[in-house]
């Protein structure tokens, strides 16, 4: 039995829509606004930043949805890229995802470290402490079981929508529309930079980054050419709802300036209309938030080492599963330890950078995947086919070049040493298979 079948099938409509919404909405809602705002200059390119960025995201999800569909195997992208190039680019991925993969928990248990030392005050090594103990308690229970994080996932998700549906609300009810941006807090039209939207979006889109992440679980879900397109659709809609609602929402209260240069524009919104009440009501939404989305990138980022460590490309061992427990428990420990060099190794920022620019050109190639494995296998069995093709999936390719040309124009040095990362898995990949190629050799001798 190949090894990506040997994972049970637990997982319904609910939580694998609950993983897509869990995974998404984490920090960035909470942290990149106010970097989108500094980019772009004016509310009406903030608004169109968020709008396309869950354009692009959308299409993603909605390209990938199809390649879930036909091959519904633990490993996601992984699973997608070694279908439609072979196991060279696929093996680039799953290196970077090995590197990069684990800086996405890694950058939202820091900000969850940060808004809980906003209630219990601590220094910045306290914050890291805080982070690196919240990796540690997820992923011990992601070695246990799946199904229990599938429903602490859930029910965040839950939460989470709710607490900043709360936000919008009180927002648009209790604050003074008089001084934000929208009136007089806003800046003339003509200090729009549109030339910066494309920076602008790396940072939207790691707030909208996860939408892939369910795919890497799709081994694990049940009735998989007809749940994960759903799921993969519901959540992406509601996020993108969620957050140009909570956009507004911060225009609306906040001064532009005031937005430009928040780190927490969440809290200072609330504060504005609740006062210090706003700050502590913040400060566990976002908690909440990023909690549940470490439990969903903690369940989805292991199986794409157990996948790769199951078609020969890692270490054997990275495949076990735990005969009592069922899960890939030896990938969960190995993403666990990246992440934990990562919260002590880096800034959110840089954390969230190179996460964008190391995984999102692997994505656009995943979504070529649909072109082409159209042309070279039109007999394969697509219980799902992106609505919209070749439209949707065209979109969501040159989306991902233009934000990728954007930041090697603007930040040279941290695009190119993002690329160098993921092409010291060259030499890694050529020295396995010849490795590998030495050993079939002299078996059969």
């Amino acid at each position: 039995m190949p090894v990506a079948d040997t994972l049970p099938r637990r997982l319904g409509f609910v939580p694998a829509t609950a993983i897509v919404i869990g995974t998404i909405i984490g920090s960035g809602i909470f942290r990149m606004p106010s970097a989108v705002a500094g980019e772009v200059g004016s509310t009406g390119a903030v608004l169109t930043v968020w709008a396309l960025g869950g354009l692009i995201s959308l299409c993603g999800a909605l390209s990938l949805a199809e390649l879930a569909a036909a091959f519904p195997r633990s490993g996601g992208v992984f699973v997608y890229l070694r279908e439609a190039y072979g196991d060279g680019i696929a093996f680039l991925f799953g290196w970077t995802m090995l590197i990069v993969g684990p800086a996405a928990v890694a950058g939202v248990a820091l900000v969850f470290g940060e808004y809980l030392a906003t209630l219990i005050p601590t220094s910045p090594n306290g914050v890291r402490l805080i982070a690196a103990a919240a990796i540690l308690v997820v992923s011990a229970a992601a070695y246990r079981s799946v199904h229990g994080l599938g429903a602490v996932l859930t029910a965040a998700s839950g939460a989470k929508v709710a607490a900043i549906a709360a936000l919008v609300f009180a927002a648009f009810l209790l604050g003074d529309a008089g001084a934000g941006s929208f009136e007089g807090g806003a800046p003339a039209a003509g200090q729009a930079r549109w030339g910066g939207v494309g920076i602008a979006l790396v940072a939207a889109l790691w707030a909208y980054n996860g939408f892939h992440d369910m795919v890497s679980v799709a081994g694990e879900v049940r009735e998989p050419g007809r749940v994960l397109p759903r799921a993969l659709f519901a959540g992406m809609f509601a996020v993108v709802a969620v957050y140009l609602a909570a956009n507004a929402a911060y225009l609306y209260v906040l001064p532009f300036d005031a937005l430009r240069q928040s780190p927490v524009v969440a809290a200072d919104t609330m504060v504005r209309v609740l006062g210090a009440a706003g700050a502590t009501a913040v400060a566990v939404m976002v908690m909440v938030s990023t909690f549940g989305a470490i439990v969903g990138i903690t369940l989805a980022n292991p199986r794409i080492l157990y996948a790769m460590a199951g078609a020969g490309l890692l270490f054997a061992r990275l495949a076990r599963v735990h005969p009592r427990f069922r899960t890939p428990h030896v990938a969960v420990i190995a993403h666990g330890v990246v992440a934990l060099v990562c919260v002590w190794w880096r800034t959110f920022e840089q954390l969230a950078a190179a996460f964008v620019l190391g995984i999102w050109p692997f994505l656009a190639l995943a979504t070529a995947g649909v072109l082409i494995l159209r042309r070279t296998r039109p007999d394969l069995a697509r219980p799902y086919r992106t609505p919209g093709y070749p439209l949707v999936p065209l979109i969501f390719i040159v989306g991902t070049l233009w934000v990728v040309a954007s930041a090697l124009l603007a930040q040279p040095a941290t695009t190119l040493a993002g690329a160098g990362l993921t092409l010291l898995g060259v030499p890694i990949y050529l020295f396995r298979r010849r490795a590998v190629e030495r050993s079939s050799a002299a078996g059969a001798a």
